[in-house]
């Protein structure tokens, strides 16, 4: 471990006493500093964690889920600036043939109401007929940022879809684990790997995803708390999560039941924060990247309350103590998550089980505090080079 991360390394060590467990890899200009593992990744405490547990890892999906997408935009397939419908024939409906794969891509489509999606926790295990249903939906306000917690996944995999006749979960194997050479990247679950997966733990599992105080924006005006309501509520969805083989495991839910090691995230922003070359060659062009790491919005985002500085399928990665404008990726409820940062070279993989009480929409208070220790890691490295 690089002396300069000790704290980092130090503060996540200390996160399992009361139960659950994680990993954490840092990596600093390609360079592995931090590979830690620690807990159980069981509610009984008897299986302990190992670099190749698998973490449900909620939105902290939507990373690589949106990498794919820039896959298939560097090769032709998509356009930023095209109609939805023009792939998507069925996206049109109800007025929205307008609406741009870029905004879908910074939520900004104007599809975030959950509800749209399904009413019942069966319903949205069906996920073909998700992303029919939710291409035959009108829009709400499109154009202004609305985070779309859950439907952003599905509307990705439907637009997808259409064009390479795969599913998300192929997808992400064909466009990114594959090219990186990893093996912890997965929507829902992978053949032969039920024992690889963590069986999420904590107090915010035990309370509505909907309901509780652990899904209230940020901000506090009652417009925005309705929209929360909209984009991040239905009945019984936390149900599909719970116990050791959890339903939510056996459908494609691209922007919620990513499974992820975090050698595997970190492997995968490293090549972001390098321009899109990494270890086993070039994923992305840099102009690919750059484009895909610009901020698309800097208003208040309507679901959340605050601005999110929304990248096309990324937001800003948020550290306690630390200003890092150019660092993005992508956080989870209950506290995963991965970014890059291209202008001090870092990358991060955060996986967690435990689900604490402190937690949002897109991510935990332990994951911002943790980003701040490395980013003030990196800039005690530089001072000693």
């Amino acid at each position: 471990m690089d002396p300069a991360f000790v704290r980092a390394a130090a503060f996540f060590a200390g996160q399992f006493g009361g139960g659950g467990g994680g990993a954490l890899v840092v990596r600093h200009h390609g360079r592995i500093v931090v590979d830690a593992w620690a807990g159980y990744a069981d509610a009984r405490g008897e299986r302990p964690w190992t670099p190749n547990t698998l973490a449900i890892s909620f939105s902290t999906s939507k990373g690589p889920v949106s990498t794919v997408m820039h896959r298939l935009a560097e090769r032709g397939l998509l356009d930023y600036q095209a109609p939805v419908a023009e792939y998507w024939p069925e996206f049109a409906a109800h007025g929205k043939g307008s609406i741009l794969v870029g905004e879908l891509l910074s939520h900004e489509a104007g599809l975030h109401s959950a509800r749209a999606a399904g009413r019942t926790p069966e319903a949205v295990l069906d996920h073909l007929g998700v992303e029919d249903r939710l291409a035959a939906r009108p829009a709400y306000r499109p154009g202004r940022p609305a985070y779309h917690a859950l439907t952003y996944g599905w509307l990705t995999a439907g637009l997808a879809r259409r064009v390479t006749g795969l599913g998300m979960a192929a997808l992400v194997q064909r466009e990114v684990a594959e090219p990186l050479g990893v093996s912890g990247l997965y929507i829902g679950r992978p053949p032969g790997r039920s024992r690889d997966i963590a069986e999420l733990v904590g107090p915010a599992l035990r309370v509505s995803v909907s309901a509780g105080r652990l899904l209230v924006p940020i901000g506090g005006r009652l417009g925005i708390r309705r929209s929360a309501a909209r984009a991040l509520y239905v009945p019984g969805f936390d149900a599909l999560f719970r116990g050791p083989d959890p339903p939510a495991l056996d459908t494609e839910m691209p922007a919620a039941n990513g499974l992820f090691t975090a050698r595997a995230l970190a492997a995968l922003y490293a090549v972001l924060a390098a321009g899109g070359e990494g270890d086993n060659g070039r994923l992305l062009q840099s102009s690919t990247v750059e484009a895909m790491a610009s901020v698309q919005s800097r208003v208040r985002d309507d679901v959340l309350g605050i601005p999110m500085r929304w990248r096309l399928g990324y937001h800003q990665a948020f550290a306690l103590g630390q200003r890092s404008p150019r660092a993005f990726g992508h956080y989870g409820f209950g506290g995963s998550g991965g970014w890059a940062d291209p202008e001090s070279g870092l990358a991060v993989g955060y996986v967690t089980n435990s689900l604490g009480a402190l937690t949002t929409p897109f991510g935990g208070l332990t994951l911002f505090r943790l980003s701040g220790l490395i980013h003030a890691g990196a800039a005690r490295a530089l001072a000693h080079d």
